[in-house]
């Protein structure tokens, strides 16, 4: 019988704790202070106590690495990237994760008089970077997913800066670098590559850091304040239109669509497979998820839709990065700046286009020199420009809105898109199209499979 009656208590105590796990936050009646005043000495006393948090603060270290792909991260003070305060801390202890106390997840030392003392041992300040001890007891598959997900590890630029090195590609090849080449990377590109806590709980590194809303757990992501605050260089300076002459995406202006329209939790948590390149990955939206029927929709789509990706007519000028700035105050040695390439597909056993739109990538030769390598020995293994999206889709383009006046003896579409004279012989549209002469001497070599010269047809004129 006491054997019986132990049994009961162990699984009526599972229970709990499962439900605690599975509770609807609605039903949990948790209030910052119904329990009285805080101890000063508690991990909320302290963390809600503002004047405190200004006294004992520790300022930050030096700045290390470059600026990031959106330039300089906006700056919150110590005390303000964790304090406990507002509707979201309300929020956050009437949720399942604030019945669950502070040292369960950020480990330290609870009820302790000295700050060192209750940060000591194995304190965790982001408990999302040890995901598989701290998050997967109540969320194991997401985090079984995330491992190698692309928000996580990064594994496309990690596999570039590895191949141009001449380590090939995968895990084991980026691990295998110089430490001091690792230490690079991490100091100037991991910062985009997050974890659990920068999408739910926090702002991103890139965006300053810190909590975003008094440690509430946010389900699905803001828009401005998480994804573009990382994809802000490129994604979201092209689909809010930020750039000079650009409108924002159609997606955003006629369906008011938020990142999350389109792309999926599953596709951000991934699948759990390793990919070393992003477009690799089968989660991710396509043009045609909502738009069927596209090879009849009009006689350009016939025509071409097996041969350019939609971007190649349907997005406006997008942001480019020239050469990353490294670890240095000089800035990029080539600005970003606004402009449209199409070229040959840089990635045709991905996708089946034959020209694509292209993007200048910000890597040169030299960029890690500080860091112990003075020139990468196999750069030219992968073009500069490479295959891009851009996420500033309009109906009408300087492409698709055709023009009838120009005297060329042409139909329309090769009038707005394809190269041609003028009656006074000048070329007209060439400046869509990536030519060798477009590149710096360093990106010859790189590009040479995927700029247009000599590929283009004879009609044109123009090989």
């Amino acid at each position: 019988m006491k054997e019986i009656t132990k049994y009961l208590i162990i699984m009526l105590s599972l229970i709990v704790i499962v439900s605690a796990c599975n509770e609807e936050e609605k039903d949990l009646p948790i209030t910052p202070g119904s329990g009285g005043e805080l101890a000063k000495n508690s991990c909320e006393g302290c963390h809600t106590d503002y004047d405190l948090l200004k006294q004992v603060y520790t300022p930050d270290p030096p700045a290390t690495g470059g600026h990031g792909c959106g330039g300089d991260a906006p700056h919150y003070e110590p005390y303000d990237r964790v304090i406990l305060s507002g509707d979201g801390y309300s929020d956050f202890k009437n949720s399942v994760h604030g019945k669950l106390g502070c040292v369960t997840c950020h480990n330290g030392i609870e009820n302790a008089d000295d700050k060192d003392h209750a940060h000591s041992g194995d304190f965790i300040a982001s408990p999302s970077l040890n995901a598989e001890e701290k998050c997967a007891s109540c969320h194991p598959d997401v985090v079984a997913r995330t491992t190698n997900s692309t928000h996580e590890q990064g594994w496309g630029q990690k596999s570039m800066v590895s191949l141009r090195y001449g380590n090939g590609t995968g895990p084991e090849a980026f691990a295998s670098l110089p430490e001091d080449l690792k230490h690079g990377y991490e100091s100037n590109c991991q910062s985009c590559h997050g974890t659990c806590a920068e999408c739910h709980i926090t702002r991103p590194a890139a965006g300053g850091g810190g909590l975003s809303a008094g440690h509430k757990f946010t389900k699905t992501p803001d828009m401005r304040k998480n994804c573009t605050t990382c994809h802000v260089s490129r994604g979201g300076h092209a689909y809010f239109g930020e750039g000079i002459g650009t409108v924002p995406d159609v997606h955003l202006t006629g369906a008011g669509y938020t990142c999350m329209e389109c792309h999926s939790k599953n596709e951000i948590h991934g699948d759990g497979n390793y990919y070393d390149q992003r477009y690799k990955n089968q989660l991710k939206p396509e043009c045609e998820d909502c738009h069927t029927d596209l090879n009849n929709a009009n006689l350009y789509h016939t025509m071409h839709i097996s041969s350019f990706n939609c971007q190649t007519c349907h997005s406006q000028d997008y942001n480019n990065c020239g050469n990353c700035h490294i670890g240095t105050d000089e800035g990029a040695r080539v600005s970003a700046h606004l402009k449209f390439k199409i070229g040959m597909n840089p990635i045709p056993d991905i996708k089946p286009y034959k020209m694509a739109t292209l993007r200048q990538s910000l890597m040169g030769r030299d960029s890690w020199d500080q860091y112990g390598v003075d020139d990468m020995s196999n750069f030219d293994i992968r073009p500069t420009y490479k295959y891009t999206t851009p996420h500033n889709i309009i109906r009408w383009t300087k492409r698709t809105m055709v023009d009838s006046t120009i005297d060329s003896g042409h139909p329309d579409c090769a009038q707005a898109c394809h190269i041609i004279k003028d009656s006074e012989g000048n070329l007209i549209n060439n400046q869509y199209y990536l030519f060798e002469s477009d590149l710096d001497d360093y990106e010859i070599p790189a590009n040479k499979g995927i700029v247009v010269d000599g590929k283009l047809p004879e009609s044109w004129q123009i090989n």
